[in-house]
């Protein structure tokens, strides 16, 4: 047997193994191969991006699963690929030559799309090899990029099938707009900076003295946009402005008189002053109301976020910079009537960070309700099922309350929307622009500047990867796929819009499972981030402690439908386990001397017992990944190779290894146990440890290939005998309460104890195994009716056996060390009793930290009970 280093290389291995699997095209999928598909597309990280948690936990997870299944017997397919983010992308090249002193706009289009492309094919590919880095078993050799030729013909496809059936169309319509990037936004790519501290404004319009003069008051939170109002809606139920309806205000800064008009739908007549100034072009409720009454719709901005000529004397200011101006000239007019405190929603761009502008345009859209009921009906009719289950809801939320998409993007990176224009204005939809000039009869058409939202483009990438729209064969192979692993962040970015394109364009849906994991959170709850300094990175802890160790944290902490609260901690545990799982390695091949695999075989009760404990967990591990409980899998793996392998069956194993006496059968077959086991748990692991299972796997005798594409355990493969497992569930019990006797009492283990039994059936069945008893527990097995009277109880199955004390302990320095021991422990409980009958901290804090302190008060209050009880023994003799 070869000799295994003292400790396992977690670098050296992950680099060997990752050109060995490379090498030998393990990952790569083929399309003829007969067995059954299970299909996987990567959630394309953008080209820009770099590993951060999220995508470590996200990828992680899709690895555990694809692993899983390739061992399971599938044809397996783990596409993988970056997305090519058009604002993020477009903004890192233009900062870039911004540092250089180059205004992107002076290089022209043409110019500055190469610098994109030279720029991605230099830097792009930094988030892949970090991937690798990680571990994960795509299929490299079809990593697709969103801007690859073959796809931009299939968004051209998408833009051009949707416009021929009506579903796309160009239109004014209020958007989002970015002023710093100014580019449209659709509304997800809107963040809601909320609680921030404002004013509400108040100020009065003139009322027309041939209308009776007088004012009405408004408020508003956006004082320059009053110079784009083309109406003040009341109440039509409300008395104190019923006779005004229909009457004009004069607007104190343009030449513009404003309607007074009655919306029911707009004004509460019990807010404020029951007024509410219109501003159709700027606000997506004065928007309707503009359509409902056929107001004017006047934007006052231009792209850059200044006042346009409609702002009159304003015109030219920056729009903040008009916000105080507007408030200190209407002062001066004697129309200011106060502010007061107000709490406010600000939109910013989720890229840019600038505050977005509400802003009527010419945009492109889709129309979302037609394509949405397909896709919610897939959802309820069972096609495609959320894990968990609590997020179909937000999914039906959102599609019940869906509007049109815009779809236009202000960028020069992207897909560019295949429209082109006549001098005319005549717009020609088409695939190609030859095909638009046939359309329109003269070749002087000019394409559309805008590029298409890069969602776009995402919501094909299930099936645009396979080769859609041509029917090609992996499309047949592999698409539906089977499971696509996401945040819920991005259920409405991307979930629900691959499902409407996929359902919309292949009948089928794009995925039949759908797992949706939490966020990474710090070990206190908080969003990580930058500006807090709590940013954890993936790869500095790969570093550290290993992929495999890190990778197996996260898979731990990954239960269903709860945060993942990131301990640092817990990768140095999960690290010591890889240790421990490296030194039961080397105890097997340390007692390996004459194995012979093939040679004659005696099993003990031992050797049954762990085969038959390997098939339940063999079995509780495969129901939790087949149930996406990821944690559990961990938890089961980990308390197997811990719990049952290491601390039971090689302590066990070791009364027939060191026994002189013992055949050279009994010992082959204890030898046999242990590297067979071993190459269970190897198996098991392997999908969320790969490297450190594949290094166990190449040294195991009796492996073949590699441990990657070995048959992932089946419970079935390993019998169990009831009885073995009773007998021997009696002497773990036994051991266990000798165990816990020396423990409470302070006994060393070398100290020799002798166990007293008087029930003959547990005597019988534990003599069966007394060299197991004097092994792990350090106790002499005798039979005896009658205890003396100074003696420990422990309990097996209800019946007492007894540990007698004279001579063993020093019992009034025992009483002494109880006694001192139990203070410390009353105050534990108290303090913890203390926290958590504090009913605004148990309200207040993250639920985690008041598990954790209920855990501790528990672990603390059963000390204490130890300890009285023992002091209770030894103070009464019994």
């Amino acid at each position: 047997m070869a000799e295994l280093p003292k400790e396992y290389d977690a670098k050296s291995a992950a680099s060997k193994w990752s050109q060995a699997w490379k090498s030998a095209g393990v990952y790569t999928a083929d399309v003829n191969d007969e067995r059954p598909a299970f299909s996987v597309v990567i959630p394309p990280p953008n080209v820009t991006g770099s590993l951060h948690m999220g995508h470590a936990l996200n990828n992680t997870l899709q690895d555990v699963l694809v692993r899983y299944k390739r061992m399971d017997g599938f044809n397996t397919l783990w596409v993988p690929g970056t997305d090519h983010a058009g604002i993020a992308t477009q903004w890192v090249v233009r900062r870039q030559l911004e540092a250089q002193g180059i205004d992107f706009r002076d290089l022209g289009r043409e110019a500055f799309v190469e610098k994109v492309w030279t720029w991605k094919e230099e830097a792009g590919g930094t988030i892949v090899n970090q991937l690798k880095q990680l571990g994960v078993s795509c299929d490299w050799s079809r990593e697709r990029f969103t801007l690859d030729p073959d796809l931009h013909q299939a968004v051209t496809e998408h833009f051009v099938r949707l416009y021929e059936e009506g579903l796309i169309y160009r239109g004014q319509r209020l958007i989002n707009w970015d002023p710093l990037d100014q580019t449209a936004l659709s509304d997800l790519e809107v963040e809601q900076d909320e609680g921030v501290k404002g004013e509400l404004w108040s100020f009065a319009y003139p009322i027309r003295e041939e209308d009776g003069g007088g004012e009405i008051v408004v408020a508003t939170t956006r004082p320059e946009t009053m110079l784009g109002d083309t109406a003040v809606a009341v109440h039509p139920d409300d008395p104190r402005y019923q006779h005004l309806i229909g009457k004009t205000l004069k607007h104190p800064f343009v030449d513009r008189e404003i309607p007074i008009i009655a919306d029911a739908i707009l004004v509460d007549p019990e807010f404020g002053t029951g007024c509410v100034k219109v501003t159709p072009a700027h606000d997506p409720n004065d928007f309707e109301v503009g359509k409902r009454h056929s107001l004017p719709m006047i934007n006052i901005l231009t792209l850059d976020g200044k006042l346009n000529a409609e702002g009159g004397r304003f015109e030219g200011m920056d729009r903040f910079d008009a916000r105080k101006a507007v408030k200190e000239a209407i002062a001066e007019l004697g129309l200011d009537r106060g502010a007061k405190e107000h709490v406010l929603n600000i939109p910013r761009s989720q890229r840019s960070g600038a505050i977005v502008e509400p802003m009527l345009s010419t945009q492109w859209f889709v129309r979302m309700k037609p394509l949405a009921g397909p896709a919610r009906s897939a959802v309820e009719l069972g096609f495609t099922r959320f894990v968990p289950t609590q997020w179909e809801n937000t999914y039906y939320a959102w599609l019940r309350d869906i509007r049109d998409w815009c779809i236009s993007r202000q960028l020069w990176w992207g897909h560019r929307i295949p429209a082109w224009y006549a001098p005319d204005g005549s717009v020609y939809v088409a695939r190609t622009f030859e095909a638009a000039c046939e359309k329109a009869g003269r070749d002087d058409l000019v394409q559309d500047p805008d590029v298409l939202d890069t969602w776009f483009s995402s919501a094909l990438w299930p099936f645009s990867v396979f080769g859609w729209p041509a029917k090609t064969e992996d499309l047949a192979k592999y698409y539906p796929t089977s499971v696509l692993v996401t945040g819920f962040d991005i259920i409405f970015f991307w979930v629900a819009r691959m499902m409407f394109a996929g359902i919309h364009f292949t009948g089928n849906v794009p995925f039949s499972d759908v797992y949706i994991h939490a966020l990474v959170r710090d070990q206190h709850g908080e969003k990580m981030s930058k500006t807090k300094g709590n940013v954890v990175d993936p790869l500095t802890v790969i570093d550290e402690w290993g992929a495999d160790a890190f990778r197996f944290t996260l898979v731990a902490f990954a239960a269903q439908g709860r945060d993942v609260l990131w301990d640092p901690a817990r990768v140095e545990g999960y690290s010591k386990f890889t240790n421990k799982i490296w030194n039961a390695l080397k105890f097997a091949f340390m007692n390996a001397e004459g194995y012979d695999p093939n040679g004659p075989m005696e099993d003990g009760p031992y050797e049954l017992w762990i085969r038959a404990r390997t098939g339940a967990a063999v079995q509780r591990v495969r129901d939790a990944i087949d149930g996406y409980r990821f944690n559990e899998a961990a938890s089961e793996i980990y308390n197997f190779v811990w719990g049952e392998y290491c601390d039971w069956y090689i302590e066990l194993s070791k009364t027939a290894l060191y026994d002189d006496n013992a055949s050279r059968a009994r010992k082959n077959a204890v030898q046999h146990a242990l590297f067979s086991t071993m190459g269970a748990i190897v198996r098991l692991l392997h999908p969320i440890m790969p490297f450190l299972t594949e290094e166990i796997w190449s040294l195991l005798p009796g492996t073949e290939g590699f441990v990657a594409t070995a048959p992932y355990p089946k419970a079935a493969d390993y019998p169990v005998e009831a009885a073995v497992l009773t007998d021997v569930a009696r002497l773990q019990q036994t051991i266990t309460e000798v165990r816990r006797i020396r423990g409470e009492m302070g006994i060393a283990r070398k100290v020799p104890l002798t166990l007293l039994v008087s029930d003959d059936g547990l005597y019988s069945s534990l003599y069966r195994h007394a060299a197991a008893l004097r092994e792990l527990a350090g106790a002499q097995l005798e039979q005896s009716a009658d205890f003396p009277k100074l003696v420990a109880i422990a309990v097996v199955e209800s019946k007492e056996c007894a540990i007698p004390l004279e001579g063993v302990v020093d019992i009034a320095a025992e009483i002494a060390r109880l006694e001192k021991t139990l203070v410390k422990v009353e105050k534990d409980v108290e303090q913890l009793d203390k926290r958590l009958s504090n009913k605004a901290f148990v309200e207040r804090a993250n639920p985690e930290i008041v598990a954790d302190i209920r855990a501790k008060r528990d672990a603390a209050t059963a000390k204490l009970n130890s300890l009285q009880a023992s002091l209770k023994r030894l103070k009464g003799g019994t």
